[in-house]
């Protein structure tokens, strides 16, 4: 091997038995060898100790109780380059491996090659296990018709979240013009199962809303977020006003309960959120909405853009302290960032509609004062309006405190809220 042998404790040796080439121990070989340690080659490890060569001298060496042993070091830099060299180093003196040894091993070391060298690894394969091509083309079968399964799963996946084409290329390493032959094929019913398209289509875990007045005693979402969207809501108006592979924009995305519902009923999603949380990080793109529109790649395929904004006061600093918070600017700021908002998003659609949910600001204000948000928006945003949903608060949501000012006050206390959608031509 080029390199001087040195000697280390026997225990030292680390055997990695879901890597080691080898499904048996031919005890004769042990036994022979066991009688001759002091001539026997040095075995072959690598930088971590681990076996790459030589289990028979190693397993002789611990049946007579050596306490070290003599190696050679070879450096390897994956667990799929130690497995080929333990192959190519036993098809030269060890004892040659069964074909059930060979196959296991091959579709080992052909997992953890990254796909793009797939194809020039099979030859290799081929040379190094003493097999024809087409042997190991027919062993590896499988792995490539699961390998291409999940590549295609995880490209849908990110056309569904609304990435491009150049932005799902350089994620799976493939060229742009291979993933548009794939996504080619995306956007229609075809070859979805049934049950995928009936939830699609709503026809299953569904209760069609019949009035404007959308009562939900409890989070239906599994998540805990301050200002998180009731999902119930945001199904409701999928089914009211999206068909399956419409876009829903979601800029407030909280803790992703819109990705959630937008994967059951098959929906393409942009979603973002000025924080996003950490466990939903990946998922939820990172944009401050006060810094203007996001860039959204096909407006065209827009239908429905839901805005669950900060409810001002009510959020105050829950989010954060920065002045640039919705939820911690004056009234007027937070109007206008509002209202810049919805007019943006009207420019850029068309055959769409923009749904906002907000609840008039009370406890939190000074003096208790009521605001009303959704007033304010209908006076500043000149668009048609398909419909006005209310979805109020249980009075659970009140604490004694706030029900001993609302009897002392003579006031009420609020537990309306609004979905305003309007609809854009």
């Amino acid at each position: 091997m080029g390199m001087e042998a040195r000697e280390i404790k026997l225990t030292d040796v680390i055997f990695r038995e879901d890597l080691y080439p080898r499904t048996e121990t031919n005890a004769g070989t042990v036994q022979q060898y066991a009688e001759s340690i002091e001539v026997l080659p040095p075995i072959e490890i690598n930088q971590r100790n681990e076996l790459i060569d030589g289990w028979h001298r190693w397993t002789a060496h611990k049946t007579v109780n050596a306490d070290t042993i003599k190696v050679f070091v070879t450096p390897t830099q994956s667990d799929a380059e130690l497995l080929e060299l333990a192959i190519e180093r036993n098809s030269k003196h060890g004892l040659q491996l069964s074909q059930s040894d060979k196959t296991d091993m091959a579709r080992r070391i052909y997992n953890a090659t990254p796909e793009r060298e797939r194809d020039g690894k099979k030859a290799k394969l081929a040379t190094l296990l003493s097999v024809p091509e087409r042997t190991i083309r027919d062993w590896l079968s499988r792995i490539d018709k699961d390998t291409k399964a999940a590549r295609n799963k995880r490209i849908f996946d990110l056309w569904m979240a609304c990435y491009t084409q150049q932005e799902i290329a350089e994620h799976e390493g493939l060229s742009r013009e291979a993933i548009s032959d794939i996504t080619s094929n995306f956007g229609s019913f075809g070859n979805l199962a049934e049950t995928t398209k009936a939830a699609a289509l709503h026809q299953v875990d569904f209760e069609v809303p019949i009035y404007n007045v959308w009562k939900q005693q409890s989070k239906s979402g599994n998540l805990n977020h301050f200002g998180n969207s009731e999902v119930k809501f945001v199904d409701n108006l999928l089914y009211l006003y999206t068909k399956p592979f419409d876009i829903v924009v979601d800029p407030f995305a909280g803790s992703g309960s819109t990705i959630d519902i937008c994967k059951k009923r098959l929906r393409r999603y942009w979603v973002s959120d000025r924080k996003p949380i950490v466990a939903r990080e990946k998922d939820i793109r990172k944009h401050d909405v006060t810094a203007g529109l996001p860039a959204i790649p096909r407006w065209k395929d827009v239908k429905l853009v839901y805005l669950d904004p900060p409810y001002w006061k009510q959020a105050e600093n829950q989010y954060s302290n920065d002045s640039q918070d919705l939820a911690n600017m004056s009234l007027d700021v937070f109007n206008g960032v509002l209202v810049a908002l919805i007019k943006g998003f009207s420019s850029k659609l068309s055959d769409a509609y923009i749904a906002l949910i907000i609840q008039p600001t009370q406890w939190k204000a000074e003096n208790h004062q009521f605001t009303d948000h959704i007033k304010d928006m209908l006076c500043a945003v000149k668009l048609p309006v398909d419909m006005r949903y209310s979805v109020p608060y249980e009075s659970q949501q009140c604490t004694a405190q706030m029900v001993d000012w609302a009897k002392s006050e003579k006031k009420c206390l609020v537990l309306t809220r609004e979905i305003v959608v309007w609809r854009i031509n």
